[in-house]
């Protein structure tokens, strides 16, 4: 009886610890959740950083163009302007009276002109008098040819009596000008960024009234060494980071055809695609460029979250059929927040990026609701390293 009762408690225990296996390996295969990224291709080169700076596409001193006294300043340091905004007065009082003086001129240049051509039709109504004698025993050939001189003079007379009218008009005419010009106006929309002169100065011609800056029209400029110039034509792209560390999209625009011989490098100008900022931007600002050392490669690069590094080298779990693989991996160069794949993954492999840690292979994996389907490599932006 003893024996039987020991035989079936030995069985009991065993049946439970069968079933509590038996629930423990099922919850081991049960699917994990995990956060995945496929294996793209994308561009890459090689970049070493290059100083810039922002420069203004407009910028500069805006000068009185008529000698005066200034009478009013209307922006102080820091104001922004449209093309076109007064920005200060001349007195107009002397240009305004030069003017009339001018007008007056006119009005005596054109009646002088109408005296000359009185003047010419009497002498042509003289001519013709003595033409009409002739043949007859009162035409005097002397008198007749005294007319014809006369004749001759009168136009002479007139068509420099015509250019002088012409002067007079000029003379007006830049007068007016002046007067114009007496109203100093903003050539370009900026901000002021000095002031070189006050109300009741006296300002020549070409003084400087204020500094102006474009900051609306920025773009980066660069010294680069020559021998880094290759493939660095209108057109090509590369990385910008500014001193608040925000990067930025540049273009090159222009290569400026200028060497110094001190540090042989070329000037570069380059077109920015400005995103957000961290502070406004200025001209002089700091920025260094991602200048690129050769042509553009296409590389499979693979997340960087999906690497797992082990005795044996870089491991990456793959999902395959709904079950975590693991695959042996070759790296090359960082790209990004990527690794370049030299070899054992092929583009549009799914990587586990996300609960790689904890996973064996084989082991059954769900992705992450949301998480991206396998990528299209076609689609990816470029990316440049250093």
């Amino acid at each position: 009886m003893l024996n039987d009762y020991r035989n079936a408690r030995v069985a009991l225990v065993f049946g439970v610890l069968v079933a509590f296996g038996a629930g423990a390996a099922a919850a081991q295969e049960r699917a994990a959740v995990v956060g995945v990224d496929a294996v793209r291709v994308e561009p890459l080169t090689q970049t070493f950083p290059v100083i810039g700076r922002v420069v203004s596409r407009q910028r500069g001193v805006v000068a009185a163009r008529v000698a005066g006294p200034l009478v009013e300043m209307l922006v102080e340091v820091g104001d922004r302007v449209a093309a076109g905004d007064v920005i200060a007065r001349l007195d107009r009082r002397r240009l305004s009276l030069a003017v009339d003086l001018r007008e007056t001129e006119l009005r005596e240049a054109e009646a002088n002109r109408r005296t000359l051509e009185a003047s010419l039709a009497l002498a042509a109504q003289t001519l013709a008098r003595l033409r009409g004698l002739r043949g007859s025993a009162s035409f005097s050939k002397a008198r007749f040819d005294d007319a014809e001189q006369e004749m001759a003079r009168a136009r002479a007379i007139l068509t420099e009596a015509g250019a002088r009218l012409d002067r007079a008009q000029v003379q007006l005419d830049l007068a007016r000008y002046d007067l114009e010009q007496a109203t100093v106006v903003a050539p370009y929309a900026g901000v002021v960024n000095r002031r070189h002169t006050e109300a009741g100065a006296y300002l020549s011609v070409g003084a400087p009234v204020v500094d102006l800056v474009d900051d609306r029209a920025l773009e980066l400029e660069a010294d680069v060494p020559t021998d880094r110039l290759i493939g660095l034509v209108p057109g090509r792209a590369v990385e910008a980071e500014l001193d608040d560390g925000t990067r930025h999209r540049a273009v090159v625009r222009a290569q400026l055809p200028e060497e110094n011989p001190m540090t042989r490098t070329r000037a570069l100008r380059f077109s920015a695609t400005w995103g957000e900022t961290r502070k406004p931007l200025a001209a002089n600002q700091s920025a260094t460029l991602m200048i690129p050392l050769g042509a553009l490669r296409e590389v499979t690069t693979v997340h960087k979250d999906a690497v797992i590094n082990s005795p044996r080298g870089s491991i990456v779990y793959l999902v395959e059929d709904g079950a975590a693989a693991l695959r042996p991996v070759r790296l090359g160069e960082a790209v990004g927040g990527r690794f370049e794949v030299a070899d054992g993954l092929a583009p549009g492999d799914l990587t586990v990026i996300r609960g790689n840690e904890r996973l064996r292979p084989g082991q059954p994996v769900r992705p992450q609701a949301g998480a991206p389907a396998v990528a299209d490599a076609a689609a990816t932006p470029t990316r440049e390293t250093n």
